[in-house]
């Protein structure tokens, strides 16, 4: 029996794809050989990268001067290749919202001048920055956000409005919501959580501003270079570029990221209200802020929260355990999360307060 999985990444996927997947296992695309034992070059594989990025670029609306690229090393990688592609003249802004920001950011000092222009670590990453009153560098080569906090559980309500080019890690939010992609100079996200098993990350980046890599960036993180090559410039993380577009066509089958939006807002609306309405849990996030992917939530002391975690795990629901830097709980409700899991975990979360508080 399947139960409901909360965890953060590797997440849920649609038991649809994991279906369609099972069945092409052994022979992807009348090959007579699974898509894991294919090689890049067969064409039947690569026309699951040109389907994959086609689908990327018709449910984001991605502009046709932007490339859509699919590469290894996880989002943590792009932290290393953002600044190595992009900081030419020395010097960028970070907004630390979160662990993964701070990373971001840390990173970003290896290359150059980092300036941490925005910090919510004051409040425990529980609020976004107001973006409109930041002192922004000038001339800084780029500005670079954390869309969705995973860890803490809060979001962009808006986007900066910068001169320089934006750059945003959407690893755990991409594809639940509507945006401009023609806001932004950048866009990565690790397909972990939203989309596909570990493995491959998506970047989407204008071409005008990928030309002229640092020198010294390692070839296997020159976007130009795997823009030139497709996606293909070696052997890519071919099963989970498989699976993203799997999960690309059961995205489009639903009515695109519109329709999952209104999906998502109505599981997180839930959510949040029963966890409003109760003495027995809280949510520290500023309302505004919320996340509708990531819901970290406790009850009174840490003694209830093991147990909450435990007795929930024998109901069925699991990996809700919260992240070491925060503890308590954390549900991670995104696009694969029916509407009946995040019930499931209402209805126990009811009854655990009535037999506890």
């Amino acid at each position: 029996m399947r139960v409901y999985n909360f965890a953060a990444g590797p997440s849920t996927l649609p038991v649809e794809v994991l279906k369609k997947a099972q069945e092409e296992f052994l022979d992807f695309a009348g090959t007579g050989m699974s898509v894991t034992e294919i090689s890049h070059r067969d064409k039947a594989y690569e026309s699951v990268v040109k389907e994959a990025e086609a689908l990327t670029r018709e449910l984001l609306n991605v502009p046709d001067d932007y490339c859509v690229i699919f590469v290894q090393g996880g989002a943590s990688t792009q932290f290393a290749a953002v600044p190595l592609n992009l900081m030419h003249s020395g010097k960028a802004d970070y907004i630390v919202t979160g662990n993964f920001a701070k990373k971001a950011w840390q990173e970003g000092q290896i290359y150059g001048e980092a300036v941490k222009i925005g910090d919510s670590s004051d409040k425990v990453y529980t609020y976004i920055p107001d973006v409109g009153k930041l002192d922004y560098t000038e001339g800084a080569d780029y500005v670079h956000i954390t869309s969705n906090n995973t860890i803490f559980g809060s979001r962009y309500d808006k986007f900066p409005e910068c001169k320089a080019p934006l750059v945003a890690d959407m690893s755990s939010e991409i594809f639940s919501r509507e945006i401009d992609v023609s806001r932004f100079g950048v866009i990565y996200a690790g397909a972990q959580k939203n989309l596909a098993p570990a493995g491959v990350t998506i970047v989407i980046a204008k071409r005008s501003l990928i030309g002229n890599p640092l020198k010294y960036c390692p070839t296997m993180l020159k976007w130009k270079v795997q823009d030139e090559n497709g996606s293909l410039y070696n052997t890519p993380p071919a099963f989970s570029i498989y699976m993203a577009n799997l999960v690309l066509r059961n995205l489009k089958a639903k009515g695109g990221v519109k329709a999952v939006q209104e999906i998502n807002e109505y599981k997180a609306k839930l959510l949040y209200d029963f966890i409003d309405n109760s003495a027995f849990y809280k949510n520290s996030v500023e309302h505004r802020y919320r996340s509708i992917m990531n819901v970290p939530f406790v009850t009174p002391d840490a003694e209830s929260d093991a147990k909450f975690i435990s007795e929930a795990k024998n109901a069925g629901l699991v990996s809700l355990k919260g992240h070491r830097l925060v503890g308590g709980m954390r549900a991670s409700i995104y696009n694969a999360m029916p509407v009946e899991g995040v019930e499931a975990l209402i209805a126990f979360m009811k009854k655990f307060e009535k037999e506890n508080s």
